[in-house]
Formats: structure tokens, sequence, C-alpha cells
């Protein structure tokens, strides 16, 4: 399995990686050690030159000022350090989301907030989103051809967001949160996956106006 491909999708009896962010975000889990986070840096940077298949531990641990030894130590495998470089980027994505909804004030302003900011933190980040231009070979298979795991793991985030709406009393109990939350993924894959001739994916003020004109109804439905 491509290095990617495993960071990102787990075994269904596990935690996927983008669980694991997401819980590493809600528990404020704490930093690396100095030279974890020195290895950890100098991999991000090495995989948006380089890219991942052509970047090996020795020019990590050297671009980190350290031995291939010490590298070893922390990061048993190359598959290893990516899970770790990886999930850290989506914990970011994560951190900066859980800062940004308390500011939303409706439930149809945290749709198109999660909407937008979703689409935008994937495609702006140097790393997952250059490696969907430069590799995509590494990145589109593990949104498609991994028996749906990736997409389930970012549904059921989804979905719990919608149940919270529900026990807070801002969406009808009669919407089907799971269904919403399906429908929205496979909307959002498809954006990230296959180019749009008709959307602007740069425009961010085209995006918010598809979220509230199309997936906000989704959640009016009666009980």
């Amino acid at each position: 399995m491509e290095p990617l491909l495993s960071a990102l999708v787990a075994a269904p009896d596990s935690d996927s990686l983008l669980d694991r962010a997401f819980a590493d975000a809600v528990e404020r889990t704490g930093d690396n050690d100095e030279i974890t986070t020195r290895l950890l840096d100098a991999a991000y940077e090495q995989f948006c030159r380089m890219g991942i298949r052509r970047s090996t531990m020795e020019e990590v641990a050297r671009r980190a000022g350290v031995s291939r030894i010490t590298a070893y130590r922390r990061f048993a495998t190359k598959d290893a350090l990516v899970e770790q470089v990886v999930r850290r980027e989506f914990r970011r994505y994560f951190d900066q989301f859980l800062v940004d909804i308390v500011q939303a004030e409706t439930v149809a302003d945290r749709v198109v907030l999660g909407f937008v900011s979703a689409l935008q933190a994937i495609r702006r980040n140097p790393l997952i989103g250059g490696l969907m231009s430069a590799e995509p070979e590494l990145v589109i298979p593990s949104m498609i051809s991994d028996g749906g795991r990736t997409q389930g793991t970012v549904q059921r985030f989804v979905a719990g967001q919608l149940r919270s709406e529900q026990h807070a009393g801002t969406i009808s109990a009669g919407v089907d949160v799971e269904l919403v939350a399906e429908l929205w993924t496979r909307i959002s894959s498809s954006f990230l996956i296959t180019p749009s001739q008709i959307v602007d994916l740069d425009d961010d003020e085209q995006l918010r106006a598809i979220a509230r004109q199309f997936l906000v109804p989704m959640l009016s439905q009666a009980e």
C-alpha cells in the first residue's frame, strides 16, 4: 500500500488517521518533543518540494539536522513518518475548524463554513493539495478505492456534527443526518476528485452560494 493511502485509511475495526487527527484536536493532545517536531517539519518541507514517493528518510534526517539513526528511532519506517505528517496537517485543519465554527451564528452559516473550509483546506494545503495535483495516483485511490473507508470517516464526522445540531434543536429531529452527511460528503469528494467545468473552486463566494442554495435546504425536512 502506498504511504499516503495507508496513512489516510485503516482497517474496518480500527480508527482511521482522520479519526485520530480529530480526536487530537478535540483533546488538545500535547506537542511532540523537539527532535520529533524537527523531523515532522523537515518531512513536510521535503514532501512538499519533492513529493512523497521521491523523498527518503535520509533526506528528511539531513534537512532536520539529525542523524539517519535518530530519524529511524523516532519513525521506524517511512510510512510511519508519512502518517504522522499527514495526521498533523489534518489536525491543524480540525484545530482551525473548531475555532471558526464557534463564530458561525446559525446552522446555515455552519453548513456553509464547513463546506467551503473543508474543500479549501485540502485544495490549498501545500502538502495534500499539492500531492493531489502532482501525485494524484497516491491520493485519488485513497478516496475511491478503499471500500469507502475514507469517505466513511468524513461522513461519520459530519453526521456527528448534525446530531449535535439536532440535540441543540437547531434542525428538525426528522432530518436523516446519516443520509444528509453521506450526500454532502460525496458532493465534496466529487469536487476534489474531478475538476469542474462550471464551478470555480477558487471562488469562495461561489462555493458559499452553492452551499446555501443546495446543501442548507437538505436540513429543512419535516418530521
